[in-house]
């Protein structure tokens, strides 16, 4: 089976074309169309024998990219498919699935509906998310869709974890609780975890997920399922993160609104947007950029890199009183797997947790691979996992569509 994998934003559409055969896969090809409806729209394409283009032209929305990239896909000279009837099946992150989804789905016309109503739970990403499934069921009408869910791999915390203290029937009624995101991401990286530390003789069944990134979350994995993560009703809650400010007393959002003369609406967008590391540094919402300026004197940028880590540390630790205590800490996305610095930060002063972190360990370990970082006599494995949110989509996909 060929499955084409689409992770769609607001202006921006990745992709991977995956090849499911003998019980192995492989990626075809891979890429991003860019500016969606702005100027400057572009394709990086990434197709036969590894070579990459650029190919630059106006892209209107993502029926206009789906075109874009059926032709990456099927170029003479790039391709690796003859045509779009090579493909098997779509396989699509879809942001939120409320209550409605806790597992992977084809796309039926109902199914679509379902999500249709829960666009008010995600309203920046749900609107590219299915804008893209339209487009594949407009150009490729009888090829498959599944839907893969952020939220799905959470859908197993129970109310005392998910469940907001404020009234009861604004969940009842509007469905107001936490969901959690990055949710393939967290089944990747700790299905990997259990997976190499069963091959080194341990049973592993309680583990603390830290997928650090732009966007950054945690999660308490016990027994292969979540029972708390720190995102919430939106990616909002929990961690600060590149530009989201994470947790704070909700009186704020009235405070700043009051104080600035913004509406509701431009205040939740500075949280989103314009908070959090950016926020705090004034430098930027890029952690590399922020360890450039701190190492030369900058001390906001110094400041929000350790309120980053110290944010991450008391998470690590509630999850530690969740899940009665730890057999490992995973680290991955862009920040979890490439930091070294930010990884030292977070787990120095763990010690008390039976976590032995180990410098060396953690300088050389190497990128694109597994790697322990705890000291030999840890009581606690730690890890850098690399995350594959890709490759989860497309098993899914291959799951439901096999046969079809």
């Amino acid at each position: 089976m060929t499955i084409l994998v689409l992770n769609a934003g607001s202006s921006s559409l990745k992709y991977q074309l995956f090849r499911f055969e003998n019980g192995a896969h492989a990626v075809l090809a891979k890429g991003v169309v860019e500016r969606i409806g702005l100027n400057g729209s572009f394709v990086g394409h990434k197709g036969k024998d590894g070579a990459e283009v650029r190919i630059d032209g106006a892209i209107a929305n993502h029926t206009d990219a789906l075109k874009k990239v059926f032709a990456a896909l099927t170029d003479k000279d790039y391709g690796v498919i003859s045509g779009v009837s090579d493909i098997s099946a779509f396989g699509h992150r879809i942001l939120h699935g409320a209550e409605d989804f806790n597992a992977s789905v084809l796309m039926t016309e109902e199914n679509l509906q379902k999500c249709r109503k829960n666009i008010d739970l995600g309203p920046l990403h749900m609107p590219p998310n299915l804008a893209c499934v339209d487009a594949c069921r407009e150009l490729a009408r009888d090829t498959p869709n599944a839907a893969v869910f952020d939220t799905a791999f959470h859908s197993t915390m129970d109310k005392t974890a998910f469940m907001y203290a404020i009234p009861y029937e604004y969940y009842t009624d509007y469905k107001i609780r936490k969901y959690g995101f990055h949710g393939t991401s967290h089944r990747y990286v700790s299905g990997e975890a259990i997976k190499y530390m069963e091959k080194i003789g341990k049973n592993p069944s309680r583990i603390i997920t830290c997928h650090l990134g732009n966007g950054s979350s945690i999660a308490a994995v016990k027994d292969g399922k979540v029972i708390d993560t720190s995102m919430g009703l939106t990616p909002l809650e929990g961690l600060m993160m590149g530009t989201r400010s994470g947790d704070l007393d909700p009186a704020v959002i009235e405070f700043i609104a009051v104080k600035t003369g913004k509406n509701l609406a431009e205040t939740i967008n500075i949280l989103n947007k314009k908070s959090g590391v950016l926020g705090v540094s004034g430098v930027s919402s890029d952690f590399r950029d922020l360890s450039a300026a701190a190492e030369e004197g900058n001390e906001r940028a110094e400041l929000a890199l350790g309120m980053f880590a110290y944010r991450v540390k008391k998470y690590i630790g509630s999850y530690f009183a969740a899940l009665n205590g730890a057999d490992a800490i995973v680290f991955t996305g862009g920040i979890g797997e490439n930091s070294v610095k930010m990884r030292e930060r977070i787990l120095k002063g763990l010690c008390g947790l039976g976590v032995k972190f180990c410098a060396e360990r953690n300088l050389s370990a190497k990128r694109g691979e597994i790697s322990e970082i705890n000291a030999a006599d840890s009581e606690i494995k730690i890890l850098v996992i690399p995350t594959d949110e890709e490759l989860v989509i497309a098993r899914e996909t291959f799951e439901l569509t096999a046969g079809k």
